[in-house]
């Protein structure tokens, strides 16, 4: 089996770097909620503190690459401008036109608020460290952030599913 260099970064966009970015997540969310104060002890935070502080930034790196893979790379041999160009071949059909103009408004635009926000999550638990463990507020902020990160880039990703379905680059 061989790859052309359009399926090879469609793979790295989508499976590779989503790949990352659901591991980082699970394993950052996992992270902050184990901060809980009636869970800890003393010796286990900065083991704890470590690994969320490399699990929330692994997260944004791979949202950033996801999202500049897909803009710069992808993106660009979507929307070329011969009839065989996926995004041609979604606005030909009349069934798939509003959803091209839907899920690709979100992918075009809208994802990229999910390395923004998973940045000022990775942002959050590195400055703050081990205080988080004993702030609730700021705690339940940062799993917020971190949580609306990983929605809109799932939201983006089984849109971007899809539509490759429907018409993939090649």
């Amino acid at each position: 089996m061989s790859l052309t260099n359009r399926e090879f970064w469609t793979l790295i966009h989508g499976m590779i770097f989503g790949a990352i970015l659901l591991l980082a997540f699970s394993g950052g969310l996992a992270g902050l909620w184990s901060l809980r104060t009636g869970l800890l002890t003393s010796a286990g935070l900065t083991e704890r503190m470590r690994r969320l502080k490399i699990g929330v930034t692994v997260m944004a790196l791979a949202a950033w690459g996801t999202v500049l893979t897909g803009t710069f790379i992808v993106y660009p041999w979507y929307r070329e401008g011969v009839p065989e160009s996926a995004r041609s071949i979604l606005l030909a059909d009349p069934d798939t036109a509003d959803r091209h103009k839907f899920g690709m408004e979100w992918k075009e635009h809208i994802a990229w608020i999910a390395p923004m926000l998973a940045t000022v999550a990775a942002f959050l638990v590195v400055y703050y460290g081990a205080s988080l463990a004993k702030n609730t507020k700021l705690r339940n902020v940062t799993t917020a952030v971190f949580v609306a990160a990983f929605v809109v880039a799932a939201i983006a990703g089984i849109l971007g599913a899809l539509i490759t379905k429907a018409a993939p680059v090649t």
